[in-house]
C-alpha cells in the first residue's frame, strides 16, 4: 500500500510541475504559424465506425471544421448493421470512386470507396466487419499522408486541438513518432453543428465519477509517465502517429480488444530493439470530447473489456517485463501496469472479501481496521481531488463553479461506491479471459455529437 501511495504521489507531483510549466508556455505559443502549409505536415484522420449512426454525422462535421491547413477525413464503415453507411452517403452526398488502395497491411475485403461531393477531402470506406483494429488498418492503407490520427466515431474535437497535439511532432525533428491528447466526457455539454458550444457536467453520478476518473488518468497518470517516456497508452479516441513507423511495426493487431495500447507497447519494443532515439508523448491541452456510458450495464462491459485488453497487451510483450534490454519501459512502466493496474484489482477485491469474512468470523482489531479504512478512503479522495485541482489550475475547461464543486464532492465519495464497482468489473474481465471470452460487446450510443 505504501509503495502504491508513494508512486501515485510521485506522479501527482511530476504532473503538477509539468502541467504548470506547459500551461505557462502555452499562453504565448505561436500556434498560428502552424496554419502555414509549408510548416506543417498533412494528416489523415481515420474514423472507424461500427453502428455509430447516432453520432457519426456530428463527429464528421466537427472534424471537417478543424483548424488545420491540409488534411483528409477517412470514415471506415466496419460492416455496421445500422444506418451508419447510409447516413454518411445521404448527409455528405457520397459517391463511389475508383481509388487505388495500397495494401501495406492485410485487412478484411473492402466493398467500396466513396468520396463526398460537398467536401473533396472526405472519404468513406465500406468493408466487411473485422473489428476496430482491422478498420484502422484499412484506413491506413487508403490514406495519402505521412501522419494519421485515430478517432472514435462519436468524438468531437475542439477546433485548435489538432494544432496542439501535432506541434510536438513537428518540433521534434521526427524524434516523436506518436502524440496523444486528452479525452473528456461530452455528456452534459451543449453541442451545435459538430462543435462544443458550452462545456457542462452531466447530472448523473455515474458519469461524473467517470469524468473524475478521466481527469486522474490523463492529467496525473499520463502527464507523469510521458515526462519520462514511459507512456504505454495513446488513446484510440484521439492520437496522432507517424504512419511509416506504424506500418513498420505491422499496423494494429487484430486479435486483441486493447489494440491502442498493444500498438504503443510494440512501437516501444521496436524502438528499443533497433536502438532508436524515438519518443511517444502525451499533450494535456488538446481535448477530444466523447460520449461516456450512462448505465451500469454498458460501463461494466467497457471496463472489463479494457482490463482484458491490458492483459492481452502485457502477455503479448511479456519478455519485456523486467528486462533491462528495454530500459525504463521494461523496468518501470510495464511492471507498474502489471502489478498496480492489472493485478491491483485482484488484491483489492481479495481485501474486501477478507474484511467481510473477518467481521463475520470475529477476531478483528476493529480500531486498527477503521484507521486503515479511513486512510484508504482519504488516499483515494486526495488523488481524485488532486486531479480536479490540476484541471482547474491549468486547463480550466469547466466555467461554472457548480460543476467544479460537484467534481470535488463526488471525488470524496469515490472509495465508498464507485471504486469497488470498477474493481469488481476489472476482476470480472480477468475471469472472462480465463473462460476464453473475446470480442468487444455492444455499446449503445445516444449521439451526443448531434
Amino acid at each position: 500500500m505504501m509503495v502504491i501511495i508513494g508512486f501515485y504521489l510521485f506522479l501527482l507531483v511530476v504532473s503538477l510541475v509539468q502541467l504548470r510549466r506547459s500551461y505557462k508556455l502555452d499562453e504565448n505559443e505561436p500556434y498560428e504559424e502552424l496554419l502555414e502549409i509549408s510548416y506543417t505536415k498533412p494528416v489523415s484522420i481515420l474514423v472507424p465506425a461500427y453502428n455509430e449512426e447516432a453520432g457519426i454525422y456530428g463527429s464528421v462535421r466537427s472534424l471537417l471544421s478543424i483548424n488545420y491547413p491540409e488534411f483528409e477525413v477517412i470514415v471506415i464503415n466496419d460492416g455496421s448493421s445500422d444506418g451508419t453507411l447510409q447516413t454518411m452517403i445521404d448527409r455528405f452526398q457520397m459517391v463511389p470512386v475508383r481509388k487505388v488502395i495500397r495494401e501495406q497491411i492485410a485487412t478484411e475485403p473492402v466493398r467500396a470507396v466513396y468520396q463526398s461531393r460537398l467536401h473533396d477531402n472526405l472519404f468513406l470506406i465500406d468493408k466487411l466487419n473485422g473489428g476496430k483494429a482491422d478498420a484502422l488498418n484499412a484506413g491506413i492503407n487508403l490514406s495519402r499522408y505521412p501522419y494519421f490520427c485515430s478517432l472514435d466515431g462519436d468524438s468531437v474535437l475542439e477546433r485548435g486541438a489538432f494544432l496542439k497535439v501535432i506541434k510536438p511532432i513537428l518540433d521534434s525533428n521526427e524524434d516523436i513518432i506518436a502524440s496523444g491528447g486528452s479525452i473528456r466526457i461530452a455528456n452534459g455539454c451543449r453541442i451545435e453543428s459538430g462543435e462544443i458550444a458550452e462545456v457542462g457536467l452531466s447530472d448523473k453520478p455515474l458519469v461524473i465519477m467517470q469524468e473524475i476518473e478521466y481527469l486522474r488518468a490523463f492529467l496525473m497518470g499520463r502527464v507523469g509517465l510521458s515526462r519520462h517516456n514511459l507512456l504505454l497508452i495513446v488513446s484510440g479516441a484521439f492520437g496522432v502517429f507517424a504512419k511509416y513507423w506504424v506500418v513498420e511495426a505491422g499496423g494494429y493487431k487484430k486479435n486483441t480488444v486493447g489494440e491502442d495500447m498493444e500498438l504503443v507497447v510494440r512501437l516501444h519494443r521496436m524502438i528499443k530493439e533497433r536502438k532508436l532515439n524515438k519518443r511517444i508523448v502525451y499533450v494535456p491541452d488538446p481535448v477530444c470530447w466523447t460520449e461516456a456510458p450512462e448505465s451500469m450495464k454498458y460501463l461494466r462491459r467497457q471496463r472489463n473489456r479494457w482490463h482484458r485488453g491490458l492483459w492481452e497487451s502485457l502477455w503479448a510483450h511479456r519478455k519485456m517485463i523486467g528486462n533491462p534490454k528495454y530500459g525504463s519501459i521494461g523496468l518501470v512502466s510495464l511492471p507498474y501496469f502489471l502489478f498496480l493496474e492489472l493485478l491491483g484489482p485482484v488484491v483489492e477485491a481479495a481485501a474486501y472479501l477478507l474484511m467481510l469474512l473477518s467481521f463475520i468470523l470475529g477476531g478483528t482489531y476493529l480500531e486498527f481496521a477503521l484507521i486503515l479504512l479511513a486512510l484508504s478512503i482519504l488516499y483515494g479522495s486526495v488523488l481524485s481531488i488532486g486531479a480536479v485541482v490540476l484541471e482547474e489550475w491549468s486547463l480550466q475547461k469547466y466555467p461554472r463553479v457548480r460543476d467544479v464543486l460537484s467534481l470535488f464532492f463526488f471525488a470524496l465519495t469515490e472509495s465508498l461506491w464507485y471504486r469497488p464497482l470498477t474493481v469488481w468489473w476489472r476482476v470480472e474481465g480477468l475471469w472472462q479471459l480465463i473462460r476464453g471470452k473475446r470480442g468487444w460487446g455492444d455499446m449503445k450510443r445516444k449521439g451526443v455529437s448531434a
